[in-house]
């Protein structure tokens, strides 16, 4: 009874002297630890991956729990939420007021939306109390991705970026062998691009055998924009403002780029001419069909993923053409698509990864706080991402760490274990050099040239965004997941589309989006940038 209060004195004292919650938890924490053990949950991705282990208990779940347990008496419960459909699934959970303590997405506009409902904690004030113990937080994702989305006048801080660590985004992928056997140069234009793909079709009993009619010369999927964005932006002119950058980028796959449009006609002429997998639109976010297609072989090839085709030890897609055709089968990192100016240019993200951030109904902010704290000690999240010595990894005279791959209780449902490192996305060793030459080594079933190769061409000439702090644009509010289907519907429907209705079809959906909100986002931006940066 003294007790409860003494506790409800205390809180009284803090209401009328305008104390933070943040700073009423300190006296129960000792060197780290709490004086009464605390609970929180944390949202994690299910990939769904076939043959993984439960996303929520395993081995490396156990190994966080038991840290947190032992370092900071906090108790963790997963709460698992499918990939592939984060957002719809977040926001249901936000909405019913059921999001996890520690809630990750990709869509920044979805914490704004329920941030400026008062759904989302502001995070400023626990930061700044809790300095102290965050230091490994700090010292990884810095200053910037710290207050990246620090609002300018209020000072709010709604959600942390985490550590894009390897700043890469996609490759184009081209069949060697295939290049090989029909005395063909590495493509270095889109002409050269183009003729390398008719090649492929008209050589497909050459290439294929009795399967020549499974030839997919260039392969894509419904999400056009992420798909092909080499070929798309090579479109853009190389004289693109930052001022026209900023306030037509909130489309993460650039749509909104000037002369994009041209990028998608060339898709389209493919797909009449035959040369492009005729049944893309068909398949869902998460369908494996083109993956197996790829695994068969079938396709001469397509832009993805940096790494793509290298993923997944035995089961990858690199490993597998090799089984069905030979050592010298496989797929290579190619750079065809040049812009006006020569460059192949490629627009890349700042350093700048998942959005972290902490609902209202999350009572434990501290805790959470903390279990940020911990995922960023190098100790921890390098176990995380490389596993035990001698079962997951092996380290060579170089310093450099090679991968093993597992099956059972110790398997990585993700690369790296990026589903549990939300704080980095990235291989980090805790030296750039091992860094590299470790990333090289982690693809225990490819040629360390293919991997090598991809790396350097996934960010040359790259073009990083620049952060432009100006506050919640409020015509983005609730256009987390309304504009970006549309975007991929018009898209596929205008990749698919005959050729005399190309231009009605682009437009139509374009005119679409613009009007369902896209054009205010523009004009909000445009005003906010000359307000702040003019």
């Amino acid at each position: 009874m003294k007790r409860t209060l003494l506790f409800l004195l205390l809180v009284c004292l803090m209401a009328t002297t305008g104390f933070t919650a943040a700073f009423a938890e300190a006296p129960e924490i000792v060197d780290g630890r709490f004086a009464t053990t605390r609970q929180i949950t944390v949202e994690i991705y299910d990939r769904a991956r076939e043959g993984g282990s439960p996303v929520d208990n395993n081995f490396y779940t156990d190994y966080i729990k038991e840290g947190m347990l032992r370092d900071h008496n906090v108790e963790v419960t997963f709460i698992p939420v499918p990939r592939w459909t984060e957002v719809d699934v977040l926001n249901n959970l936000l909405a019913a007021g059921d999001a996890p303590d520690v809630s990750v997405t990709y869509s920044y506009p979805t914490i704004v939306t329920y941030g400026t409902m008062g759904g989302v904690t502001d995070l400023a004030p626990y930061l700044e109390e809790n300095k102290d113990m965050l230091t490994d937080l700090w010292a990884l994702l810095g200053d910037e991705n710290i207050y990246w989305n620090k609002q300018p006048e209020s000072g709010t801080i709604w959600a942390l970026e985490a550590k894009l660590f390897v700043n890469k985004r996609i490759n184009t992928f081209v069949r060697e062998d295939w290049l090989k056997k029909l005395d063909i140069q590495e493509p270095k234009t889109l002409a050269e691009f183009e003729a390398m793909l008719v090649a492929f079709r008209d050589n497909a009993e050459l290439l294929l055998g009795e399967n020549a009619g499974n030839m997919i010369p260039y392969s894509t999927s419904f999400d056009v924009g992420w798909r092909n964005d080499h070929l798309l932006t090579s479109f853009v002119p190389e004289q693109f403002s930052e001022k026209e950058k900023y306030t037509h980028d909130f489309d993460d796959r650039h749509l909104l780029f000037p002369n994009y449009k041209e990028g998608v006609r060339v898709l389209n002429n493919w797909y009449n001419q035959g040369l492009i997998w005729k049944d893309f639109p068909l398949y869902p976010a998460g369908d494996s069909t083109e993956d197996n297609l790829l695994k068969a072989g079938y396709v001469g090839a397509f832009i993805h993923n940096w790494d793509y085709p290298y993923r997944n030890g035995q089961d990858s897609i690199h490993a597998n053409v090799q089984r069905a055709y030979g050592e010298d089968a496989g797929y290579i990192a190619v750079e065809p698509f040049a812009n006006d100016e020569g460059i192949y240019r490629k627009y890349l993200s700042a350093p700048i990864d998942r959005k972290i951030f902490f609902p209202a109904t999350n009572d434990e902010p501290v805790a959470s706080l903390l279990y940020l704290n911990f995922l960023s000690e190098l100790e921890n999240r390098r176990f995380l991402q490389i596993g035990e010595e001698g079962v997951t990894h092996e380290v060579l005279e170089s310093g450099a760490v090679r991968t093993i791959a597992v099956q059972g209780e110790k398997i990585m449902n993700s690369p790296n274990n990026i589903d549990y490192t939300i704080v980095i996305n990235g291989l980090d060793l805790g030296d750039p050099e091992k860094n590299v030459m470790s990333i090289a080594l982690g693809y225990d079933t490819v040629d360390q040239r293919y991997i090598e190769r991809a790396y350097a061409l996934s960010d040359k000439d790259a073009r990083y965004t620049k952060n432009y702090s100006v506050g919640v644009i409020t015509a983005e509010e609730g256009m987390n997941t309304v504009l970006p289907n549309k975007r991929d519907t018009f898209l596929t429907q205008s990749v698919a589309a005959a050729a005399d209705d190309f231009d009605k079809v682009y437009d139509t959906g374009f005119e679409d989006y613009l009007s369902t909100g896209g054009q205010a986002i523009i004009d909000e931006r445009i005003a906010a940038f000359e307000k702040y940066y003019e």
